[in-house]
């Protein structure tokens, strides 16, 4: 085994631990530690240099993209602060390419864990619909689970190469230079 996969499945391996720490804290205390978010972006360093180098680029425009999404889901009070951290911490991993993938597999595990927590708790959700929305009756719904929930996904799902974002098999990942490179005429010919 290269050295090179075995630094990407430690670092996986590692963001796994850390994915499982901010689901319980979530859980637990509806927050997700500040530190937790920063181990999750020092374990990237490792995990970017060991892939390509031009995963790098890609990953750190997902991580730009994810960070002003989730700062407008929070400006709006449907993503609190951590959970918004976490995204775009779990972005880096994702990259451009496994971006939409991490967004809608995070989308749909909050889904359910939503209709799960009313379905368990069948009171609260009669008196949230009563008072349309605007009570504060209870916590509301761990969404750092379901952020957790994709990321773990998208990195092992990169890892044991089940996930093609491309549709082709392909191992290039999206980026703005590839595209740009995609889109060049080649020079010499008239």
């Amino acid at each position: 085994m290269p050295v090179t996969d075995i630094v990407r499945d430690s670092a996986g391996g590692a963001a796994t631990l850390l994915l499982i720490w901010a689901s319980v804290s979530d859980v637990r205390a509806r927050r997700i530690p500040n530190l937790c978010v920063l181990a999750l972006l020092l374990v990237f360093i490792p995990w970017a240099m060991a892939g390509d180098t031009s995963r790098v680029v890609s990953a750190l425009e997902a991580a730009a993209i994810a960070l002003a999404a989730t700062f407008l889901l929070y400006l709006f009070k449907v993503f609190g602060a951590g959970d918004s951290k976490l995204f775009t911490a779990c972005a880096l991993f994702a990259g451009l390419g496994y971006l939409p993938f991490l967004a809608l597999v995070t989308v749909l595990s909050g889904g359910v864990i939503a209709l799960a927590s009313l379905a368990l708790r069948p009171q609260r959700a009669f008196v949230m619909f009563t008072m349309r929305g605007k009570g504060d009756y209870g916590r509301g719904v761990p969404y750092g689970v379901a952020v957790a929930l994709g990321a773990l996904i998208v990195i092992w799902g990169n890892l044991g190469g089940f996930l093609d974002p491309y549709g082709y098999g392909g191992p290039t990942p999206v980026t703005s230079h590839s595209i740009s490179k995609a889109l060049s005429i080649p020079r010499g010919r008239p």
